[in-house]
C-alpha cells in the first residue's frame, strides 16, 4: 500500500518535478529555495551531500580539512577554549563564550558540561585534555591539528570559526554532509557558500584516490526532498564563479 503524501510533501514534490535531474547547482538552489519558502514554518537549513569515490578504510584516502563559508553558516557558533596564561584573555577578547584551563576540563568531566559547539585547545593543554578524550571524541569535539583547533593562534581561530568555518570530513561511507546556509539566505549567498565548499573538496582530493572522485551531489533542506546536482555542470559553474 503506497504511503499517502501530506499536503506539504505533495507541494514540494510538485514544485521539484519541473527540474530535469541532475541539474545545475544554480537552478537547483533557486527551485528548492522557492519550493521550501512556500511551505516552511521555520528557517530551514540547506545541506550539501557529496558522495566521493574514496575508501575511508585506507588512511591515504581520508579527508579532514576545513572551509570558511564566505556568507557564514546562518547560526551562532558557541566556541570554548582551553588554554592558560595570556591565551585565556586572547580567547575572551576574540569572542569565545567559554574559556578556561584545567578548571574547564574538570567541569566537562565532572559536570558533563557541553554548552558549546566547537572546542579549541592550545598545544600545551593537550596532555591534560587527554583525560576527557573519551567524552569529547564521540561528540566530535576533540580538538585536532587537521581542523586548526589545536593552535596557539587562539584569537584568529575563534574569529574564523565564528565567521563560518565548517569541517569537511566524510562519514565512513565516504559521504560528506555539510550545512551551507539557511532558507533566509539569498540565492547568491547560498551559491557562494556551496562553491567554497565544492572548491575545498576538489582541492582536498587524496593522491591515492582513483577513478571518479565526485560520484554524486544532492542538495536538500531540513524537511525537503533532495535535488540531484550534475557534478560536471557544477564544475563548470565553479570555474566561472569567484571563490
Amino acid at each position: 500500500m503506497a504511503t499517502k503524501l501530506t499536503k506539504r510533501q505533495q507541494t514540494l514534490q510538485d514544485a521539484l518535478a519541473v527540474l530535469k535531474q541532475p541539474t545545475s547547482i544554480s537552478e537547483g538552489v533557486a527551485t528548492l529555495q522557492s519550493a521550501v519558502k512556500s511551505v516552511a514554518k521555520f528557517d530551514e537549513t540547506f545541506e550539501l551531500h557529496i558522495r566521493l569515490g574514496i575508501n575511508m578504510k585506507h588512511a591515504d584516502q581520508q579527508i579532514r580539512t576545513t572551509c570558511v563559508l564566505p556568507e557564514g553558516t546562518g547560526k551562532t557558533i558557541r566556541v570554548a577554549v582551553i588554554a592558560k596564561g595570556e591565551k585565556v584573555s586572547e580567547a575572551q577578547a576574540a569572542g569565545a563564550e567559554v574559556v578556561g584551563s584545567e578548571d574547564l576540563i574538570d567541569r566537562i568531566k565532572n559536570e558533563n558540561f557541553f554548552d558549546f559547539d566547537v572546542l579549541i585547545a592550545t598545544p600545551d593543554m593537550m596532555v591534560a585534555l587527554g583525560k576527557i578524550g573519551k567524552l569529547l571524541g564521540p561528540k566530535g569535539l576533540m580538538p585536532n591539528p587537521k581542523t586548526g583547533t589545536v593552535t596557539f593562534d587562539v584569537a584568529a581561530t575563534v574569529k574564523r570559526i565564528k565567521a563560518g568555518q565548517v569541517e569537511v570530513r566524510p562519514d565512513k561511507q565516504g559521504v560528506l554532509h555539510i550545512a551551507v546556509g539557511k532558507l533566509n539566505f539569498t540565492k547568491e549567498a547560498l551559491l557562494r557558500n556551496i562553491f567554497a565548499v565544492y572548491d575545498t573538496v576538489l582541492r582536498a582530493k587524496p593522491a591515492a584516490a582513483k577513478g571518479v572522485y565526485v560520484k554524486s551531489i544532492f542538495l536538500t533542506s531540513t524537511m525537503s526532498p533532495s535535488v540531484r546536482i550534475d557534478p560536471s555542470v557544477i564544475a563548470n559553474e565553479l570555474k566561472s564563479a569567484t571563490v
